[in-house]
């Protein structure tokens, strides 16, 4: 049984603090939205399985100690594991029709984490124990060695060993590790911000006036992302199980509600890659290539036998951050879609002449103004059956008459 202290590396995240809800998620969304797509595919075909739900945030009693594992990955030689100890806030749950200054409480307890740094942290994993300690910040990171393969996303089991609860009652949760099954043909790294969801990224105020009135339930996906997402999950055979990370600037403290966010709208989980609060965010926007370029190379660099379709949009730096990536993993990147949300005439001429240079080097940049687009190139690339095309076209027409958030 060996101590590791937490890295200041790049961390992944999925946070339990209760009982997975194991009933069989297929064919099941939770979201008004997904339940009136669902409504409308019957008619048209079956819209095909969810992959699993994301464990969710319980509510602990505020003050109390709190385990807050993020979701961990694993290929054939080693599993990775990140989370967070900290003592809980308030309730930083928000509900669809929260009011928006409720929306504004919830935001501002989720930013002003209350961290347990030199805390020990045990995770049991095939009859062994293995401890981490938290760093100053209170995160904590297990890389566990593997003798021998998981064949398939398992649960593993995690206790606070210390400080001990001031009430004697074990500290325990569940982390849920992703393993791509066999089955893969490639992957899916997707950035989050204006690729899956609207943040308005390209706008500070309206960005943060846009975080700061709205929820999980309220949050608008872009149209026809989710079944996107999951005809890309599901492969052209329908049960691949192709996994996808997502890469995003925002902040840990975010984790839950872009948990919450993707199993309200039925868009396929999987490790989340996040950055650490401080004012640096406010100030240095330039950190974030660095962290997005930091974090693709490790998703490779550990799962080296899969190409990788890689999303993003155009709004800041995704399409230079993923031509350095084609650069360095020649032959890896199997295609590339960049959101258009830029009208500006220089930035598009700045993209099509990054989508020359990824050309050359037998990769393909595409700027597409919807999902429609890349599921039709998806689908003639045979990663995605044909049929797909529709449940997208149909997604897009169901988000397009909903509210925006």
């Amino acid at each position: 049984m060996g101590k590791q202290r937490a890295g200041r590396a790049t961390r992944a995240h999925c946070v339990v603090v209760c009982e997975v809800d194991h009933e069989d998620p297929a064919n099941r969304l939770t979201s008004e939205r997904n339940q009136f797509s669902i409504a409308k595919l019957s008619a048209d075909g079956d819209p095909g399985p969810v992959p699993a739900r994301e464990p969710t945030v319980g509510e602990p009693r505020a003050g109390s100690l709190m385990l807050m594992p993020y979701t961990g990955y694993a290929n054939d030689g080693e599993l990775t594991l990140h989370g967070r100890v900290l003592r809980a806030r308030k309730s930083t749950l928000a509900e669809g029709r929260t009011s928006a200054w409720r929306n504004f409480i919830a935001l501002a307890r989720l930013m002003n984490s209350a961290e347990v740094p030199g805390a020990t942290v045990c995770a049991h994993l095939r009859s062994r124990d293995h401890q981490a300690v938290t760093d100053r910040e209170g995160y904590f990171a297990f890389t566990i060695p593997l003798d021998r393969k998981l064949e398939r996303d398992v649960e593993i089991d995690l206790r606070l060993l210390a400080p001990a609860a001031g009430d004697g009652v074990p500290i325990v949760a569940r982390a849920m590790i992703c393993v791509p099954p066999v089955s893969a043909r490639f992957g899916v790294i997707s950035d989050i911000d204006d690729t899956i969801v609207w943040t308005h990224v390209g706008n500070r105020r309206r960005m943060l006036w846009t975080l700061a009135r709205s929820n999980a339930g309220t949050r608008k996906p872009l149209a026809g992302v989710a079944a996107l997402y999951r005809a890309l999950y599901e492969g052209v055979e329908g049960d691949e199980g192709n996994p996808i990370f997502y890469v995003s600037s925002s902040p840990w403290n975010l984790y839950p509600p872009l948990v919450d966010f993707l199993r309200i709208n039925g868009i396929p989980r999987g490790p989340i890659f996040l950055r650490d609060w401080g004012r640096h965010m406010l100030h240095d926007w330039r950190d974030h290539a660095t962290h997005k370029l930091a974090s693709i190379r490790g998703i490779m660099t550990t799962f080296a036998h899969l190409p990788f379709v890689l999303v993003g949009d155009s709004a800041e730096q995704d399409p230079e951050i993923y031509r350095q990536v084609v650069r360095e993993f020649p032959r890896r990147v199997a295609a590339i879609y960049i959101h258009s949300v830029s009208a500006s005439v220089a930035r598009c001429a700045e993209i099509t002449n990054i989508a020359e240079e990824v050309r050359a080097l037998d990769s393909s940049l595409l700027l597409v103004p919807d999902s429609e687009k890349a599921a039709i190139n998806e689908a003639r690339a045979g990663r995605i059956g044909n049929d797909r095309i529709e449940h997208v076209l149909l997604d897009e027409r169901v988000e397009k008459q909903l509210p925006a958030s």
